[in-house]
């Protein structure tokens, strides 16, 4: 673990950073992957089935590998919050965050005071290598990444809100979520659902808040760089080895046809 947080400085220099998402709860895929080439590892607490005890071990092994964490908790739970920035977290997506009010309370928790209120335990924990970083509680405010999801149309008329909510980095659209508070589950491409995030999109280039998504079949990577993203979650570790699986089960059922896989 760096003194710095990584993958704010490259969001810093003005980079585009592209992440891996990782449902599953592996330590050896978690290595696996940043030695494949993937440097930012988004671990999904929300849908991925990680413990506290989990993601203690994910963090170690991308670290390890020579790769940086964002972490994605399930909600807005000050505690748990607590316990990952203890634990070292310095990159935080928060689900489903739809006012100003909701935004503050995050920062209030991630923040040491003055600036919030996060319970101080800075020599003892693994964020400050267990005190060896001596400073940790005077840098660690300005160390943090916080990312919060703007994937609800009622957080539609709050952008502007909670873009201004100072300690909120980045406003992070996701379309799946967005589409179906819309009644359109799974329709990415309804006109509707599109004008919508072409809207927020230039309202949240405009407030001076760092824009993040994820890939979709007809926006990747470079599309939505172009378009003002500078954090772009890409493919998921089980969706990966779920079609190498399919694939590869065909391929051998039609090279090996004596042969049963049921």
């Amino acid at each position: 673990m760096t003194a710095l947080n990584p993958t704010r400085q490259a969001l810093e220099q003005g980079r585009t950073v592209s992440a891996l998402w990782l449902e599953s709860a592996s330590p050896e895929i978690a290595e696996l992957a940043v030695h494949a080439g993937w440097k930012t590892i988004l671990v999904d607490n929300e849908h991925g089935i990680s413990s506290l005890e989990h993601t203690a071990h994910l963090l170690r092994a991308v670290e390890a590998a020579g790769g940086d964490v964002v972490l994605r908790i399930p909600a807005d739970y000050p505690a748990y919050l607590k316990k990952i920035l203890d634990m070292g977290v310095r990159s935080i997506m928060v689900p489903m965050v739809n006012s100003a009010a909701q935004a503050r309370a995050i920062v209030d928790a991630c923040r040491y005071p003055p600036q919030g209120n996060r319970g101080y335990a800075a020599p003892i924990v693994r964020a400050s290598r267990f005190g060896a970083v001596s400073d940790y509680a005077r840098i660690a405010n300005d160390n943090l990444l916080l990312i919060v999801q703007i994937e609800h149309v009622d957080a539609r008329d709050e952008i502007e809100a909670i873009a201004a909510v100072e300690g909120i980095d980045m406003l992070f659209i996701g379309p799946n979520d967005l589409a179906g508070s819309m009644g359109r589950l799974e329709q990415l491409e309804d006109v509707d659902v599109r004008q919508t995030i072409q809207d927020m999109e230039a309202r949240m280039t405009a407030s001076g808040c760092w824009m993040g998504t994820i890939t979709a079949p007809t926006r990747g990577v470079e599309t939505l760089s172009e378009a003002g993203y500078r954090f772009v979650a890409g493919p998921n570790d089980i969706a990966i080895m779920a079609n190498a699986l399919r694939n590869e089960a065909a391929r051998w059922r039609e090279r090996s046809r004596d042969f049963d896989l049921t």
